[in-house]
């Protein structure tokens, strides 16, 4: 069984989805059988890569709220966070454009290194507040997950995987998905949100029975 996940670095309830996912998937007797993909999504592609600003200030402009607001929603936010077992600092950070970030998760894909590369870049910007932006806060992120420095540079000095993170892109938005997280069970079954991991279960479940039954 396969699994795609699309996500972006920059978003908090993708990291909270994904340890909800997992939750479901360790208590999954047949997990040993599935596959999981992380796939790219971008939030702010139309933003100029280097460009960075500040993240409060663009949930304020976007959503047109108040800094007391964004506070309250960030305060909401480390709760629940918290009760997935992740530490988040919501300070008034940077966001930005994450193609580099995604391009170097196809290349850990490559590697054999996706899940490590993914969960380095989601802590490093939630929890210990790094960027995800810049090249050399990049390479020193995916070298941690366990990339190559060589690999890395080639990757962001060119153009390479960028097609790929297009497609993951349009593919996304051809099933309808316009946020996310959004997670895609055995090419059938379409979970947007970061859902409860019960939900997750119970999908999980429903894919196994339907691959049963197709096969018989």
């Amino acid at each position: 069984m396969r699994i795609d996940i699309w996500s972006d670095i920059v978003c908090p309830w993708c990291y909270v989805g994904k340890r909800r996912f997992e939750r479901a998937l360790a208590a999954f007797e047949d997990r040993a059988e599935v596959q999981v993909v992380h796939r790219s999504f971008q939030l702010d592609p139309a933003r100029p890569q280097g460009q960075t600003q500040k993240r409060r200030q663009m949930l304020m402009t976007k959503y047109r709220l108040t800094v007391a607001q964004v506070q309250a929603l960030d305060a909401q936010m480390v709760e629940t966070a918290a009760a997935e077992g992740l530490e988040y600092h919501l300070g008034d950070g940077d966001t930005g454009n994450t193609l580099d970030a995604h391009r170097l998760i196809h290349l850990a894909a490559d590697r054999g290194r996706q899940d490590a590369a993914l969960e380095r870049f989601y802590r490093a910007y939630f929890t210990e507040g790094r960027s995800v932006f810049d090249a050399a806060s990049l390479t020193a992120l995916a070298v941690e997950a366990g990339l190559d420095a060589g690999d890395v540079a080639t990757v962001l000095t060119g153009d390479d995987y960028a097609t790929a993170v297009a497609n993951d892109i349009r593919e996304a938005q051809a099933m309808g998905a316009n946020g996310v997280p959004f997670f895609v069970f055995d090419h059938r079954f379409g979970v947007s949100g970061a859902q409860a991991s019960e939900v997750f279960s119970q999908v999980l479940a429903r894919a196994r029975e339907s691959r049963v039954t197709s096969n018989r």
